[in-house]
């Protein structure tokens, strides 16, 4: 189902891809409507486990291709920079596929944009933090993606500096 990877020796481990993850804030989480155009779009995540959550409003192009065709991937570039002299990019990125849910539980719903909120003002107290959940809690929906397979490269320029190290 998943492709393997051409150039191995780029492969970046899970546990790489999950620092990218989690240091990174934004990615473009890629759809496609059933016979539909894919779509892209870029959004803020947080992730827990083998789990990503986006924030939304409750309508629009997202959801209604998420209710067509669950079938997600979601790609965060950690390095992208440019080597003009040899026309080439020493670049980092992580590729996340999976299926994602609109989540219904108000409970789970909460504890995922906690966990959003905590990411993006992870100074800020509580109190204020609820506050502005509750301000806009009414239009907000939350998405969560399973990831079933995930993938992180880097340049082979990155790889040789390792091991020149």
């Amino acid at each position: 189902m998943f492709r393997d990877m051409r150039r191995k020796k780029q492969a970046l481990s899970r546990q790489e891809a999950d620092e990218i993850l989690d240091r990174q804030t934004h990615g473009v989480l890629a759809l496609a409507e059933e016979g539909d155009y894919p779509y892209a779009v870029p959004l803020s995540y947080v992730r827990s486990g083998s789990t990503l959550y986006f924030h939304c409003a409750k309508t629009g192009h997202k959801l209604d291709c998420i209710r067509s065709n669950p079938k997600a991937s979601f790609c965060v570039v950690d390095q992208d920079q440019v080597l003009p002299s040899r026309y080439t990019t020493a670049f980092r990125s992580v590729i996340a596929f999976g299926t994602v849910e609109i989540m219904e539980d108000e409970a789970q719903k909460r504890e995922a944009i906690e966990l959003l909120a905590r990411k993006y003002a992870p100074d800020d107290d509580q109190e204020n933090r609820r506050r502005y959940i509750e301000r806009d809690w009414k239009p907000l929906c939350m998405l969560k993606m399973h990831i079933e397979h995930i993938t992180a490269k880097e340049a082979i320029e990155l790889v040789r500096q390792k091991t020149c190290i």
